[in-house]
């Protein structure tokens, strides 16, 4: 079971280093901008996560994370035409990566911490903190503040691991994954959003 997470953990990073390499294409950046804005998405939120944590940073330990977006942001870049092909195949590639991340960070923070709330709060952080700083280094609106649910997958996958562990249920890894998973997915399929101040 872990051992199947592990596996998406690494599809994560692959699927979210191509949505920093794809904006860079957007932005017309060159291949330095492409291997930076593939960075930021993939280990940006795991790395702020392990600082906060006092823990080894999970890259450094494991240099497969480096490699895997080294290779997303050489390929987007000699085959950017290509890949944005496979726009509607990456969102939901991207989806399962939101969901993996938040409930590994919320496992691993657990683990460390023993503090269900903070694993919550540090779950979401590794799955969405290095998007915002993508999204702000191209200077683009941060996903995370569009009405489209994407945060708040993070932090229901990550709400349900910590539950699920807390009440001593088993799976609970399966269970944040797949919480997290049909927000996304309604936000992609039905356009769900969190409702809006009545002054916008």
């Amino acid at each position: 079971m872990i051992e199947v997470l592990d596996a998406l953990d690494y599809l994560g990073v692959f699927v979210f280093a191509l949505s920093g390499a794809l904006l860079a294409s957007r932005k017309d950046m060159d291949l330095f901008g492409f291997i930076v804005l593939a960075l930021m998405p993939a280990i940006g939120g795991g790395t702020i996560r392990d600082i906060v944590l006092d823990v080894p940073v999970f890259w450094i330990e494991d240099k497969n994370y480096l490699l895997l977006t080294l290779m997303a942001a050489v390929l987007t870049f000699f085959g950017c035409r290509q890949i944005e092909r496979a726009t509607r195949p990456l969102v939901w590639l991207d989806a399962v990566g939101l969901s993996v991340f938040c409930v590994l960070g919320a496992a691993k923070t657990l683990h460390i911490t023993g503090d269900a709330v903070v694993a919550v709060v540090m779950g979401v952080v590794s799955a969405v903190a290095g998007g915002i700083i993508r999204d702000v280094i191209a200077n683009d609106p941060p996903m995370v503040l569009r009405s489209e649910i994407y945060a708040t997958a993070a932090f229901l996958g990550a709400l349900v691991y910590g539950g699920f562990v807390s009440l001593g249920w088993p799976l609970a890894e399966w269970a944040g994954v797949l919480a997290a998973l049909a927000a996304r997915g309604s936000g992609i399929l039905l356009g769900w959003s969190l409702p809006r101040s009545s002054g916008s």
